[in-house]
């Protein structure tokens, strides 16, 4: 059972993430650290909460490109509302609605009017980035309440912040949903085969229009998380952070043509990317040729995937077939 494990894809990732950390404790001195391993969660923390629903959009056979943008503007909203005299609650509920908002409106043209989930959340990506630079402009809001500072920067359990004990909870409710419950197997089937799900009484349109709703609600939540670790809100803000998501999924082994993949891989592929934007901080080496190397990492995740699949096909195919023996003769009556 074992060695079946060790020559899955997540065997693979444990391989390479053994690699990452046994380099990183090389380059860096204090690598090791607890507070470094705080922060290694903490300075990516909206990003890998999003990646866990991102893991269930691309299962279903879809993608959401407009999960950054949308942290963006749920952020815009619920600082243009502080500014104008909201209560800071209610502004805040404001921007986890502006989330659902957006996702109502992907949902919408993906489940019921057929467009594909590539172009409709591209659109979006640009759409959204727009009405968040209609409220802010080029202005930075950062005037916050302590409270809400603290909600994004300051532990709440022992050394743990309010953002990292949320993802906690949502690995737990997502594990749930996908492998125990009726409609983490429609998510499955439907991403293995749309048609023949919709043929066998399930409501596709319904589970793509929830999935998209969740993912807009989810961005928009992480988004106010982000907004609260930083103190100040931008029109830019998580702007490029869909590649690092992307990246996660796919490299956790979850196909990019839906219907396969698991929370376990996504969750080693987390560990791994984290783990490479870690080290390569510590070592200084700049933005750009992080998320070069992070491009470069999900280019490969995908071609080694689908390469390994055309392997494995192969000697399947290869494999000789071995035909029961013919006994027939052997028990037939002897006569004499």
């Amino acid at each position: 059972m074992l060695l079946e494990r060790l020559k899955s894809w997540e065997g693979l990732l444990v391989l390479i993430l053994i690699l990452v950390v046994i380099a990183n404790i090389f380059l860096s001195p204090v690598y090791l650290r607890v507070d470094n391993f705080i922060n290694l969660f903490h300075l990516s923390i909206e990003k890998i909460i999003v990646a866990l629903m991102m893991t269930l959009i691309i299962i279903n056979g879809e993608i959401d490109l407009s999960v950054a943008s949308v942290m963006g503007l749920a952020g815009c909203v619920v600082a243009r509302l502080y500014e104008s005299g909201t209560p800071l609650e209610v502004a805040m509920l404001a921007g986890l609605a502006a989330g659902a908002l957006t996702g109502v409106f992907n949902g919408f043209w993906i489940a019921y009017v057929g467009l594909p989930s590539l172009a409709v959340t591209l659109a979006g990506l640009i759409g959204y980035r727009g009405i968040a630079r209609l409220l802010l402009e080029d202005r930075s809001i950062g005037t916050f309440p302590e409270w809400f500072n603290a909600l994004g920067q300051d532990p709440i359990v022992g050394p743990f912040p309010a953002a990292l004990i949320i993802f906690a909870v949502l690995v737990a409710l997502f594990i749930v949903l996908l492998q125990t419950t009726a409609f983490g197997r429609y998510v499955y089937i439907i991403g293995n085969n749309r048609e023949a799900a919709r043929y066998s009484g399930v409501k596709v349109r319904r589970v793509k229009m929830t999935l998209f709703i969740m993912s807009g609600v989810i961005a928009a939540l992480a988004g106010v998380l982000y907004a609260a670790r930083l103190g100040n809100v931008r029109a830019s803000t998580a702007e490029g952070f869909e590649l690092d998501i992307i990246t996660m999924v796919l490299l956790g082994g979850v196909s990019i043509f839906g219907g396969t993949g698991s929370l376990v891989g996504v969750l080693l592929s987390i560990l791994i990317v984290l783990n490479l934007r870690n080290g390569m901080g510590l070592a200084n080496i700049t933005g750009n040729t992080q998320t070069m190397v992070i491009g470069l990492v999900l280019i490969l995740s995908v071609f080694i995937r689908e390469w390994a699949r055309d392997v494995q096909r192969f000697f399947e195919r290869r494999r000789p077939v071995t035909r029961p023996k013919d006994t027939s003769k052997e028990d037939a009556p002897q006569t004499t």
